[in-house]
């Protein structure tokens, strides 16, 4: 085994990337304070190829070194907008046809590996305050929640870790796992479908 150098890894120009057909997912981030887990949302949104970021609320904004820190420059591929309100993110998604989903443990949630995106992908998923989580009113105008199953003894995980999570398993649902079954797998080098 011989580790890949970085230059041999396919990679997009940041022109490459807002060209690029996106994964329709949308990620909200309600009232998230960390500058370093915002940034970490960027990166992640732009290793997924996501459609886009909210910010809302208290939730910092680009421009900002923290930011930066962890983004390591996806704030200029991925496209993203901020509002003041959570709620105001939430209307404009949902007329423009997305699913609004809560990740957060509720009495309703549904488990992250049991739950299927719509079959037009487009789903808005809603990330809560690292401590007090999403608020009642937001939940309140959500269509669905989902949870991460979780074995130990904490029953919460870090907003970055949590989004990388539930990302991966949108973007297999919604691109890999029907890449992956088709008979030319060459698109994914070295996957095992």
């Amino acid at each position: 085994m011989q580790k890949t150098p970085n230059e041999n890894l396919p990679r997009l120009n940041v022109e490459e990337f807002r060209k690029s057909e996106k994964t329709p997912v949308v990620i909200v981030m309600d009232n998230v304070r960390s500058l370093n887990n915002i940034g970490s949302v960027f990166r992640t949104a732009d290793a997924f190829l996501l459609q886009g970021i909210c910010l809302c609320g208290i939730s910092p904004v680009p421009p900002h070194r923290d930011i930066e820190k962890t983004a390591l420059g996806a704030t200029e591929s991925v496209e993203w907008e901020y509002f003041d309100n959570t709620t105001d993110a939430i209307d404009k998604l949902r007329e423009n046809g997305y699913r609004i989903v809560a990740v957060e443990q509720t009495d309703k949630s549904i488990m992250l590996h049991e739950y299927q995106p719509q079959k037009n992908g487009k789903t808005a998923l809603i990330f809560g305050h690292e401590i007090m989580g999403i608020s009642e009113e937001v939940l309140a105008v959500c269509d669905e929640s989902i949870e991460i199953p979780q074995f130990g003894t904490k029953h919460s995980l870090n907003i970055a870790i949590s989004t990388g999570v539930v990302l991966w398993d949108f973007v297999y649902k919604l691109r890999l796992k029907y890449l992956l079954n088709q008979e030319n797998k060459s698109a994914f080098p070295g996957m095992v479908g």
